[in-house]
């Protein structure tokens, strides 16, 4: 899959070099306004994605409102008809549901307001077409790393349940990649049962206490991001079955990291927030000086493993 034009490449490094020496000189004068609107500003993800939008974005004249969705797809939606009302220059938007975010896309498009999507692409085909970009994370390729360590972990034999989130669009990308790995290794491994942990603590605590219970053998959880494997890890320690059950994750968030050095989690295959909120802007830009930036650019996921854990510096300063 095409990661990226060479220009837009070369925006991008020139953009985290700027950022890596503190470079923040006179910025220039106010061009625009961007609206930004994500599942949840509460999850440290999708904070710093919108903090680092906000720098990138002011370093080219235009100012980043960033809201949050609250994982009200109602709400998302309200916000984006607020920032065609309003009259902003740009939309990036990450879909608290993949198909329901159309009605705020094709709003958009029809104000001639260019929309380009980050993490999670939007699903109804007719509204994708009108997206100018989507920036986000390889999902099917971190789900195929997810389902590597899970035939590592389990030495390639045993029943394992994911613990999913169907209404995301990347969330049902790496669940396919993981089934795609052991399809491809034509593993013996077992998917017993696929249930939503709503990508929550409280939910993969919930889900996999009642997977537990209707499937006691299991050896094995993938689970779609960190907070739902958090949840399920908490449910397996209260089922006294952390010795029997490997849990694999996805996201390398700080908490992940630490979940991982503590053995909690075997893996979690790692995202790059930075990555996307710097690329998202640099397509933006790319797009105003009249190149139309690719239509899919998607970030390599990486295995965070114990290995990878030990001397991490970003995990020890709780960072992504």
């Amino acid at each position: 899959m095409k990661f990226c034009s060479s220009y837009f490449f070369a925006l991008i490094v020139s953009a985290l070099f700027a950022a890596g020496c503190g470079e923040n000189k006179d910025a220039p004068a106010i061009k625009g306004r961007i609206g930004m609107t994500c599942m949840d500003l509460t999850n440290p993800f999708f904070k710093l994605i919108a903090n680092v939008m906000t720098d990138e974005a002011a370093k080219h004249g235009y100012e980043v409102t960033a809201l949050s969705g609250e994982l009200d797809p109602a709400k998302q939606n309200s916000q984006m008809s607020d920032f065609v009302a309003q009259g902003y220059d740009a939309i990036f938007l990450n879909p608290v549901d993949s198909r329901s975010a159309s009605q705020g896309v094709k709003a958009a498009h029809e104000a001639g307001i260019p929309v380009f999507s980050f993490d999670v692409q939007v699903s109804d085909e007719e509204a994708s077409k009108l997206v100018s970009s989507h920036i986000g994370s390889d999902n099917f390729q971190g789900g195929q790393l997810a389902g590597e360590s899970m035939m590592k972990a389990l030495g390639n034999k045993g029943k394992v349940a994911v613990v999913s989130l169907p209404e995301v669009t990347s969330c049902i990308l790496r669940v396919d990649g993981f089934k795609n790995a052991l399809k491809k290794a034509n593993s013996p491994i077992e998917i017993v049962t696929e249930l939503t942990g709503k990508g929550a603590r409280d939910a993969g605590y919930a889900v996999t206490t009642d997977i537990l219970q209707a499937h006691p053998d299991i050896t094995g959880i993938f689970a779609i991001n960190d907070p739902s494997a958090l949840g399920a890890h908490a449910a397996v320690v209260k089922a006294g079955k952390q010795n029997q059950i490997t849990i694999v994750a996805f996201d390398a968030s700080p908490a992940g990291k630490q979940a991982v050095f503590e053995k909690k989690l075997y893996d979690t295959p790692q995202q790059f927030p930075r990555k996307m909120a710097v690329g998202t802007v640099a397509a933006f830009i790319e797009y105003l000086g009249g190149t139309a930036p690719d239509k899919r650019i998607l970030i390599p996921c990486e295995h965070y493993r114990y290995e990878d854990s030990i001397s991490d510096e970003s995990r020890e300063k709780e960072q992504w």
